[in-house]
């Protein structure tokens, strides 16, 4: 039988269930990653499963989120992470080195393995052929642990490519494009998989940009074959060994099939607020602009670079725009610092930014009020950037660099002839930066490092049969994790330290909300489709975990987030009847009985509305394992009960 590319890996890392379309399947994990900003929470739930040392191939933890370091907060965190990746077997790429998906690109993704990561863009790594997916915390550290990472069996799309993309044109408007057709909620359940003779004009850091950002569409993961183009990337980084030719089969049957043209992409701008509200660069016009900021895991490899600095070269920052830009990696920095091209930046009037997040995750460099920001980064979800009315849009590197010249938003094409710019057939390698773990014997003596910030995993307990409390908050449709628990300079510092960052749970959209969940001590959420979207933060489960949250009702669910619920130990309900949102209102008295029996034979689950007499039905699916998660009241609980 003919098989996508999807399914040859998965079948190959296959441990538990069977490929069925729908039902869950648990995949063995060769490969994790960790960044600061969910990392010491993972580590701190490794650490509690009492594992002396990872299962996995090769686990990297990197420090690329937290790297502003205000206060002891960040630094203590680092330094806890440092020293649990030295005494439990897992690399550790210190601050500086760069973001954990451009670096892990370089440096260590495999084609044809499998990567999890605690970020929601760790599929950036399907730009090299590997099956890579984002996942809560808590899934890194089982998986590090030696567990199985499960996933429902996804839908394959197969997005065939042809032509060419042309001048001026880039990845990034490929995958605008892609979120244009398939929306932020079409992915979700789903595969994207890229095939036709398109892909071979595409290197591997424009794979990348296209599946970092398959993130937004609510995918599982996406993926390019391994090919040509993919070999000669790894040879470049001295990795030519890793190297394997990975392709679907001929007569590969899919479940969708999308056809773009390159030669018929044209620039385009995701507008505020969503990475799906798509419009051409021309449709908008002349619009004038604030600031432009380049980098991200998007967009910040050494090719998106040298495309920046060929537009800025002799030319002058607009002084009515802020230009920042932040190379992705040490390698990427040191490369453009040899060739000159960081000269140029400099000289055109960029600030150069640290290797690192950034301003993406509310890190610095937010727009003045109402300020409009142009951005290569993946999400432009309100008030992300740090200013609240911030108007957020996603461009191409080329359309940003021209645009902070000319003080509004510009065409590259404009340009005229495109510079022939080509991956170096040898890029600098200095791997100073990534500590190598300490042997099965040195580790014996490593000190833990724990700061006064870091707390521990909240309480859990089994499930009770039954939930009498109140709805604490509604919210209505694309919920993101952002406006659940909120990142910026202000807040990330507190990833490790539950208790007190769950003082900003729900601010965004309800001020009161910390204090009142805190008064009721048991309450449920209510809330539209797609609860959930955006990061893969755990916190988003954790902080209303220890809020007293039971349950959250929702018309649907992003993945990964229900994912987080379920490994909190909170039961993440669906209407079964939509409308039925409509009969629960903030500070209705709920109530949900027989709720061990509902889990264990077939998922519905009665709520009665006290306050107005309704009776709603809801729904749950959950496989013999995630029953057996809920139960034991939570992952944490049910891997330490069967390790």
């Amino acid at each position: 039988m003919a098989l996508t590319l999807t399914e040859k890996i998965l079948k190959n890392h296959l441990v538990d269930g069977e490929f069925v379309k729908g039902k869950e399947i648990g995949i063995k994990i060769d490969q994790t990653l960790t960044q600061d900003a969910t990392g010491t929470m993972a580590y701190i739930e490794f650490e509690a499963m009492n594992i002396p040392r990872v299962r996995t191939e090769r686990s990297v933890a990197y420090i690329d989120h937290n790297t502003l370091q205000n206060g002891f907060m960040n630094m203590d965190d680092h330094r806890f992470i440092g020293s649990v990746a030295k005494k439990h077997g897992i690399y550790f790429s210190r601050p500086g080195n760069g973001i954990c998906h451009q670096v892990h690109l370089e440096r260590f993704g495999v084609p044809g393995k499998t990567l999890i990561g605690s970020d929601s863009h760790t599929p950036t790594g399907g730009g090299l052929g590997m099956i890579a997916i984002g996942a809560g915390g808590l899934d890194v550290a089982v998986a590090m642990g030696g567990g199985a990472y499960y996933i429902t069996y996804p839908k394959v799309v197969k997005i065939n490519l042809t032509g060419k993309l042309n001048p001026w044109c880039a990845a990034k408007d490929v995958i605008l494009e892609v979120l244009k057709i398939m929306s932020v909620k079409g992915g979700v359940g789903k595969v994207v998989e890229y095939c036709g003779e398109g892909v071979k004009t595409l290197s591997v850091p424009e794979r990348a940009t296209i599946t970092n950002m398959g993130a937004e569409l609510g995918a599982t993961t996406s993926i390019f074959p391994s090919d040509d183009v993919t070999k000669e990337f790894l040879k470049a980084q001295k990795r030519e060994e890793d190297w394997v030719e990975l392709s679907a089969d001929e007569g590969a049957v899919y479940d969708e099939e999308i056809d773009i043209d390159l030669s018929k992409i044209e620039p385009l701008a995701a507008c505020p607020h969503s990475p799906d509200n798509i419009k051409s660069v021309n449709q908008l016009g002349k619009m004038k602009i604030d600031q432009v900021c380049i980098g991200s895991c998007t967009n910040s490899s050494l090719m998106d670079m040298l495309k920046v600095a060929h537009i800025l070269k002799g030319k002058t920052v607009n002084p009515n725009v802020s230009l920042s830009i932040a190379p992705g990696s040490k390698q990427v920095l040191n490369m453009l610092a040899q060739n000159g091209a960081l000269a140029i930046m400099i000289d055109a009037g960029a600030r150069i930014l640290e290797s690192a997040c950034g301003p993406c995750i509310g890190m610095g460099q937010s727009p003045n009020s109402k300020g409009i920001s142009l951005r290569t980064f993946n999400r432009n979800f309100e008030g992300r950037s740090g200013t609240k009315d911030g108007q957020i849009y996603l461009v191409s590197p080329e359309v940003a660099a021209l645009s902070a010249i000319n003080g509004y938003l510009s065409d590259p094409r404009t340009l005229g002839d495109m510079p022939k710019l080509e991956i170096p057939k040898e890029f600098i390698i200095n791997d100073n930066m990534i500590v190598e773990p300490a042997s099965v014997e040195d580790a014996k003596n490593v000190e833990i490092l724990r700061g006064p910030n870091i707390k521990p995993y909240p309480n859990t307990s089994a499930l009770e049969n039954s939930i009498d409390c109140k709805c604490s908050l509604k919210v209505g449709d694309n919920i993101t994790t952002d406006h659940i628990m909120p990142a910026g300079a202000k807040i990330l510092p507190l990833r490790s330290n539950i208790p007190e960052i769950s003082k900003f749970c729900f601010t965004v959209c309800d001020e009161e909300f910390p204090a009142r969940a805190m008064k009721l001590k048991q309450s449920i959420i209510v809330g539209g489709s797609n609860y959930g979207q955006g990061s893969s933060r755990e916190h988003a489960a954790l902080a209303p975990l220890y809020l007293g949250i039971k349950a959250v009702i929702a018309k649907s669910f992003a993945r990964i987030h229900r994912s987080n619920l379920i490994n909190a130990g909170i039961l993440p309900l669906t209407f079964v009847n939509e409308n039925d949102y409509e009969n629960i209102s903030q500070g209705d008295e709920l109530e949900i009985k027989n709720l061990i029996s509902s889990v264990n034979e077939n998922g519905k689950f009665v709520i009665l509305n006290k306050t107005n007499g309704k009776e709603i039905i809801t729904e749950c699916e959950l496989s013999v394992r995630t029953k057996q998660i809920i139960l034991a009241g939570g992952l944490l609980d049910f891997t330490k009960n069967n390790i």
